[in-house]
Parts: structure tokens; C-alpha cells; sequence
């Protein structure tokens, strides 16, 4: 069975490592860490602070982007050109198929997550004057090494950003370690952001189970919007929207997945909350994400095992 799944979840990363749109929002990514720098630099003493949030910022945005274009497009694409017949005519159920899917985009979602965190980290060490040069140089040298890497073994090609988000985060880690709390904002929103995402590809697929890639992006794209409002949606205040409009966002509150778990204070980031520490949300996020994404893949699999391609 899992022979099967990792069969098509390595089909799905290299059809996604290939795809434009994701190179064009990885470069968006990274163009994000310059501007940060340059908002940073008009922020006298609190440069670290400014990059990494920003940092933080666009690694939710742009994952959750990257999330729901290559779940939303993989599914259909398969059965636009009917590469779908072939792959289910084996011995290989629908439910595995859709595992395969789901697991193939995390693991493109992990490399594009470890690339633009890894990316900040240097980001954040290019401010200390005695990293400077380096900090600036080094992920340049590591992703040239990858390509000479990849280009004299193409067969490798498409597992080649594999370990060169591993390296980036890595090493960006170490030129990262004089601003402590700074890389913690980018190193803790990354793991939060691969828990939150986890939940938003099992999401698409229910919906590119059964629809278009337009209409599950914007269906899925209304329950994150719901998500991260679950906490807000959950205290209206009656005395303003009146009684039956609080219980219909109480009903919501509860109903969709609370996304807010997974954008915590800055200060719980940064180890700086007395009350709440970041082992809660780490926690709390890893719980929740395990429980939706089983559920979601379940509705997902019954879905698609009752429509008829023909």
C-alpha cells in the first residue's frame, strides 16, 4: 500500500517542482526577504524585528498560496489529460491516490517552507556587520552548488531543492544565531505554517474531489478566511449583531477549523509570554492539524470514490 501511495507522491512533487507558477511564487517569496531588508534598514533599531516579522508574514501568505494553486490544479490536470485512467487501471485504490496526492504536495509545500525560511535566516544575519558578507554570499554559493549539481545529473533534477532547503535552513540557522528571537519568530512560524498548510491541502482536495480548480480555490480559500477568523467569530458582541448573528458565528467557530492557533503573538514567539508558552500552540497545532487533515482525507476519499470520470 504505501509502495503505492509514495509512488504517487513522488509523481505529484515532480510534476509541482516543474510547474511555472510555483518558481514565479518562490521568487515572490524571496523578493520578499530583499524588501524586507530595505523596510528594515528605515527602522533604525528595530531592523531585526521588522525583517522577521515581515518574515514570518510572508511565509504563512505565500505557503497557504502555494497550498491551494498546486492541490487545486494537480487533481484536475490529471484528468484533463487523461493521465488519471492509466494510474487507476493498476491495483492502486482511490483512497491511496489520494493520500499520494496530499503527501506528494506537503512535501513540495515542506522544501518551499525550509527555502524561504532559511532564506530569512540569512536575511537576519546579513544585518550583523560581522556576517555581512558572508551571510550574502553563502546561500548564493549553495544554490550553485545544487545547480551544478543538478545539471550534471539530470536525472536528479527535481529532488535537487530537496537538500538545498535542508542546507539553507540549516546553515542560515547558525549565521542566524546572535538574534535569538528574531530567527525564533522565523524558525517557530515555519513549523506553525506546515501545520496550518497541512490542513489547507486536505481541504482543497475535498473540494478538487468533485470540483473545478476555480471553485475549489475559492471554497477554500472561504474556509481559511473563516479559520482565521474563528476566534473573532466566536465573540461578537450581541448587543451590535444581535442574537441570532453570534450564534451563527459560534456555529462557524466550531464547525471549521480555528487557523488562528496558528498565528500566535509575536511574543509568543519569542519565549516573551509569561502565560502562554509556545510548546501550547506547537502542540495545540500539531493536534488539530493530525485530526483534520484524517478527517478531511476520509471525506476526500468517499468523494472521489463515487464520481465517474466518463
Amino acid at each position: 500500500m504505501w509502495l503505492r501511495v509514495w509512488a504517487i507522491a513522488f509523481n505529484t512533487y515532480r510534476e509541482a517542482v516543474r510547474a511555472r507558477i510555483l518558481h514565479g511564487l518562490l521568487a515572490l517569496a524571496l523578493g520578499t526577504c530583499g524588501y524586507a531588508l530595505v523596510v528594515g534598514a528605515y527602522a533604525l533599531q528595530n531592523q531585526n524585528r521588522v525583517v522577521a516579522n515581515l518574515g514570518a508574514a510572508s511565509i504563512s501568505l505565500y505557503a497557504t498560496i502555494v497550498a491551494v494553486v498546486i492541490a487545486a490544479t494537480s487533481l484536475y490536470r490529471e484528468l484533463e489529460l487523461k493521465t488519471i485512467f492509466p494510474i487507476l487501471a493498476r491495483p492502486i485504490h482511490r483512497g491511496e491516490y489520494i493520500v499520494g496526492k496530499y503527501v506528494g504536495t506537503l512535501l513540495t509545500l515542506t522544501v518551499f517552507i525550509a527555502i524561504n525560511s532559511g532564506m530569512l535566516l540569512f536575511a537576519l544575519g546579513a544585518l550583523s556587520e560581522r556576517t555581512l558578507l558572508s551571510s550574502m554570499l553563502t546561500p548564493f554559493l549553495i544554490i550553485a552548488i545544487v545547480g551544478i549539481f543538478a545539471w550534471r545529473l539530470p536525472r536528479f533534477r527535481t529532488w535537487a531543492p530537496i537538500p538545498m532547503g535542508i542546507v539553507l535552513l540549516i546553515v542560515g540557522a547558525y549565521f542566524a544565531r546572535d538574534t535569538v528571537r528574531e530567527s525564533g519568530v522565523i524558525l517557530g512560524q515555519g513549523a506553525l505554517t506546515f501545520m496550518e498548510v497541512s490542513i489547507v491541502v486536505a481541504i482543497t482536495l475535498v473540494f478538487a474531489s468533485f470540483s473545478s480548480p476555480f471553485l475549489t480555490a475559492i471554497f477554500t480559500l472561504a474556509v481559511f478566511v473563516v479559520g482565521r477568523s474563528a476566534n473573532t467569530l466566536a465573540k461578537l458582541p450581541e448587543n451590535i449583531f444581535g442574537p441570532a448573528i453570534k450564534q451563527v458565528g459560534i456555529f462557524l467557530s466550531k464547525v471549521f477549523p480555528n487557523l488562528m492557533v496558528y498565528v500566535p503573538p509575536r511574543e509568543v514567539l519569542t519565549g516573551e509570554s509569561a502565560s502562554v508558552h509556545l510548546s501550547y500552540f506547537l502542540t495545540a497545532g500539531a493536534v488539530q492539524s493530525l485530526s483534520w487533515t484524517v478527517g478531511l482525507l476520509v471525506a476526500a476519499t468517499l468523494i472521489f470514490k463515487r464520481r465517474d470520470f466518463l
